[in-house]
């Protein structure tokens, strides 16, 4: 076995045909081919998976049983196999407290960084914080008013696990009778039992006292001796009250009387209580009930039910609410019969969030039963009190997200945001883009002291905002939640995390990871890349960027075609091998004997068809007006991070799903949008599956199984057995094989190993039963027809219009190799797309239809944009408006309009650049994209006068 290789034997797992290949170790290979060739079966689901797979199967039973487990890859042998690490181009974290901070590990060294070098300074006054003596923690309690009862308590543990039974045996040995346990008092004497895994907060109590002026040497000694069996912090608990005020040898504010524990890391942390605002409990916004939803028309009076959820309640609920309306008309004086918008803004807030506490105590003489608490208040009580799933879920489209009022979306505690480090606080430094915190840092001005302590945190620190910088993330801010990231972004940020471990003779695979970057980050990111070979790894990446396939050590195409005839390998090696070969799809796009052709004429915008967006300030849009021509093929483009998902994925989309479809998702910040009246409908095309389970399928979702099932019940045997076009669906009893309940597959579960699918022994793997399967039309049964090719459906069905049209325009957009009842799960995310696409042209086209999508060329190879090109020309032709943000330079240059955002990424972007015709762009000294345009164009033009 060749040490300086890879070598796969009988690659078969999915559509590949058995293919054999060495890849070089410690090399740049890029595997590329048409989308549906089987790249990813190839890197992900053969090479990584048995990677994967060897590792966990090297740990013991126990181990394995908790670890996602990977099946064995259909292939006869791998060897030369290095540990392997995947960095996919999936969706980052949706979990709402990942940030591209905490998912970098950079958030922790600034804990550590705060905690270690901050300065504390008081919320009330702003002053710096000083430590407090004896003396005056006992002065502060003796100001207490006279007869003031107090427990002088000392804090033993706060907020960690365990049973604790040696320390509770400890303090009683000493002598103390009482603790307090989560808040309860309880006697030492009693039994006592602690969750272990729960935490909890133990408090020893000292004594009780009453502020009665003759206690000061008691409390002294009292505070003392909290003081030593809590490392300096004492809790005084007022029970009258039921507050609990901490005082600390070490920090505290004289004037304020306010105190601070010892600073540690969790107080920064906002995923732990002793660090989260208690407000939104860290995740820096809020649910709440908006007025905007409760009263959506406010031109309705209270009587024709302005009051949404009063109108969408139940018959008994709405007398009810009848009601109450006659009766807060006759107490506030007003006709319930006013529009609620001209009731004055004072009665307008008393309805909605209820009377002051001067009101409730009038409206109380007069009323037997509950004060009014109002509309919002009492359904956030219902919300949080119905044990009923349906009613919250009800509820809940009457919300809306908002920043938290307490902590200004930082997500911290007042405390902690309060401790500052260098001048700032760390949400200060959170909120600062990649580029901005590496600036910030380089000139970081600290004492010789704090230098001392904080020199290796920030050396860690500044070589992760490197590493982001170099893979084309500086406009990124650290706060920044992961789940509003692109799979690109994510997956670069796992790149330069990566990077970062400084791992050596590892097998890198990585999906994509030229996805959303411009032109202008690109030769940073393949930097990145040589930099991970150069450290001792191998880097295998499917790719289709140009630049990338020509930088590689070692490219391997797959081919010829996609589906079923694709998983061969046409062609690798160098680049001058790709070249060179007369088979390779992709040496023949590289070389201009095939090319995406520049169209000959553009379709010109008429002025009064335009869609203007008016005032756009979401993120980092600087209040700019956007028209975008109407009628035509529209490409937003720009350098990463200048606005442009801001612009069209949190205005426009929004706005137009609000306005067509009263969507209540938020809208980005912005004055107007005009000309919504040109236009009758719009649509998202994006990537994402057009199913999440077996049972999606290319002919459930374009609809053309509809029209099988009632062709199918047609049939003179369907007839005569009275089977209804239901009889052919496998989703619902009658003719599906009840057995797998029409899966064809079975799951079998296998505890530490990998759950395995077998084929359904009754059906086999057909889904439906024997009676249904008796049924055909022209020598096939509704199963035959499912396996069947698009290719094969449109020779079979040519005489049936409502069919033939569908699973023809399945196959104009390059789908005629893909089943009919292929499961969803195992189409990639480029012939989701085209089968998107396709129903859309299989519909009646309205001519007056806007179509959203946001880099459709991911996944894509070069033949492949060439039929996505046509297609969205296609719908363009209809009369069609087609917007596109998009970095590949192919699809730019073939738009009848660009809208060019920037100059740069993040602060430094927003505005717009320049807009036209790609030639008028190309001419655009201060656009990135100009320069690169320019130079693609007479490239093109160079190609076109030499391949005819």
């Amino acid at each position: 076995m060749s040490r300086d290789a890879i070598i796969i034997k009988g690659a078969k797992e999915h559509n590949l045909k058995n293919i054999d290949l060495e890849i070089p170790r410690g090399k740049l290979v890029v595997i590329t081919g048409l989308s549906g060739s089987g790249k990813s079966s190839l890197a992900f689901d053969t090479i990584y998976a048995e990677g994967q797979r060897k590792y966990v199967e090297s740990l013991s039973a126990y181990a394995r049983q908790f670890l996602a487990q990977m099946k064995k890859p259909d292939v006869e042998s791998i060897e030369g196999l290095s540990p392997a690490i995947s960095i996919e181009q999936r969706s980052a974290s949706y979990n709402p407290r990942s940030t591209v901070a905490t998912s970098t590990e950079m958030y922790d060294y600034l804990r550590l960084m705060f905690a270690r070098i901050g300065q504390p300074h008081c919320p009330g006054c702003g002053k710096p914080i000083s430590r407090q003596t004896v003396q005056e923690i006992v002065d502060q309690i003796l100001a207490m008013p006279n007869q003031t009862r107090f427990i002088v308590l000392a804090p033993v543990v706060r907020g960690r696990k365990g049973e604790f039974r040696q320390m509770l045996e400890n303090i009683k040995r000493d002598g103390y009778v009482r603790i307090r346990i989560d808040g309860a008092i309880t006697d030492l004497d009693s039994e006592i039992d602690i969750d272990k895994n729960r935490s909890h907060t133990i408090d020893i109590v000292i004594d009780r006292l009453v502020n009665n002026g003759e206690i000061k040497n008691r409390l002294t000694d009292s505070v003392e001796t909290s003081l030593s069996l809590s490392d300096g912090l004492a809790v005084i608990h007022y029970p009258d009250s039921q507050n609990d005020v901490l005082y600390s040898e070490r920090y505290a504010c004289i004037e304020c009387g306010i105190s601070f524990e010892e600073l540690t890391p969790r107080m920064f942390s906002f995923n732990s209580p002793y660090g989260a605002c208690p407000r939104c409990h860290g995740i820096g916004s809020v649910v709440e009930m908006d007025p905007a939803l409760i009263i959506p028309d406010p031109s309705l009076s209270l009587r024709d039910w302005a009051v949404a959820p009063w109108k969408q309640a139940g018959r008994h609920l709405r007398r009810y609410y009848s009601r109450l309306t006659g009766k807060l008309g006759r107490w506030f004086k007003f006709d319930p019969h006013t529009p609620f918008e001209q009731l004055s803004t004072e009665l307008q807030t008393t309805l909605l969030y209820g009377e002051q506490t001067d009101t409730q105590n009038r409206w109380q003489k007069t009323k037997t039963d509950d004060t009014y608490e109002g509309i919002i208040p009492q359904l956030e009580r219902i919300f949080r009190e119905t044990p009923s799933d349906s009613l919250k879920e009800w509820l809940a489209e009457f919300t809306t997200q908002r920043t938290c009022s307490e902590c200004g979306g930082a997500r911290l505690r007042k405390e902690s945001l309060m401790v500052k480090a260098a001048g700032k606080r760390i949400h200060d430094i959170t909120a600062m883009s990649i580029e901005h915190a590496a600036r910030f840092f380089q000139a970081i001005s600290l004492s010789d002291r704090e230098q001392t302590i904080a020199k290796e945190v920030i050396k860690e620190i500044l070589s992760r905002l490197s590493f982001l910088s170099n893979v084309g993330l500086g406009y990124l801010t650290l706060d920044r939640q992961s789940s509003t990231l692109s799979g690109g972004e994510a997956q670069r940020i796992r790149l330069a995390t990566q990077i970062g471990a400084g791992l050596v003779g590892v097998l890198y695979v990585l999906d994509e990871p030229s996805i959303g970057l411009h032109q202008k980050d690109n030769q940073r990111l393949i930097g990145t890349l040589l930099r991970l070979r150069d450290l001792g790894n191998s880097v295998l990446v499917v790719e289709h960027d140009e630049a990338l396939i020509r930088t590689a050590d070692h490219i391997i195409d797959l081919g010829p075609h996609a589906g079923i005839n694709g998983g061969q390998i046409i062609a690798q090696g160098t680049i001058g091998d790709i070249l060179a070969s007369k088979d390779s799809l992709t040496g023949q796009y590289l070389t201009g004997i095939k090319q995406i052709a520049i169209p000959k004429t553009r379709k010109k915008p008429v002025k009064s068809r335009q869609l203007i967006i008016k005032g756009a300030q979401e993120n980092n849009l600087k209040n700019i007006d956007v028209s975008i021509p109407l009628g035509l093929f529209t490409c937003i483009t720009g350098v990463s991070g200048s606005g442009k998902s801001s612009l069209i994925d949190d205005i426009l989309r929004p706005a137009l799903f609000k306005h067509f479809y009263r969507s209540r998702e938020k809208v980005g910040k912005h004055s107007s949008i005009e000309g919504l009246e040109l236009i009758d409908k719009a649509i998202v095309i994006d990537q994402s599956p057009i199913g999440r389970t077996p049972r999606s399928n290319p002919a459930t979702y374009t609809g053309v199984f509809s029209h099988i099932r009632d062709l199918f019940a047609k049939t003179p045997d369907s007839k005569m057995r009275g089977y209804k076009p239901g009889r052919f669906s496998f989703n619902v009893k009658g003719g599906r094989c009840e057995a797998c309940k029409g899966d064809g597959i079975i799951k079998v579960e296998m505890h530490f190993l990998p759950d395995i699918y077998v084929e359904c022994e009754t059906c086999k793997g057909k889904r439906y039963n024997r009676e249904t399967l008796e049924i055909k039309y022209r020598g096939k049964n509704i199963a035959d027809i499912l396996d069947n090719s698009v290719e094969e459906a449109v020779e079979f069905f040519k005489n049936i219009p409502s069919i033939h049209n569908k699973v023809r325009t399945l196959n104009d957009v390059g789908l005629g190799y893909i089943k009919l009842g292929q499961q969803a799960t195992t189409l990639s995310g480029g012939e989701a797309q085209r089968i998107k696409l396709a129903a859309e042209l299989s519909k009646k086209a309205t001519g007056k239809t806007m179509y959203l999508l946001d880099e459709p060329t991911t996944g894509l190879h070069f033949d492949d944009i060439h039929k996505l090109l046509d297609v969205l020309t296609r719908l363009r032709e209809s009369g069609n408006t087609v917007v596109v943000i998009e970095h590949n330079l192919d699809v730019i240059k073939s738009a009848d309009y660009l809208i060019d955002l920037g100059p740069e990424g993040g602060d430094k972007g927003g505005h717009i650049v320049i807009s036209g015709t790609p030639e008028h762009v190309a001419q655009c000294s201060e656009s990135y994209t100009g320069h690169f345009l320019k130079e693609h164009l007479a490239h093109s033009y160079a190609l076109s006068e030499t391949h005819g």
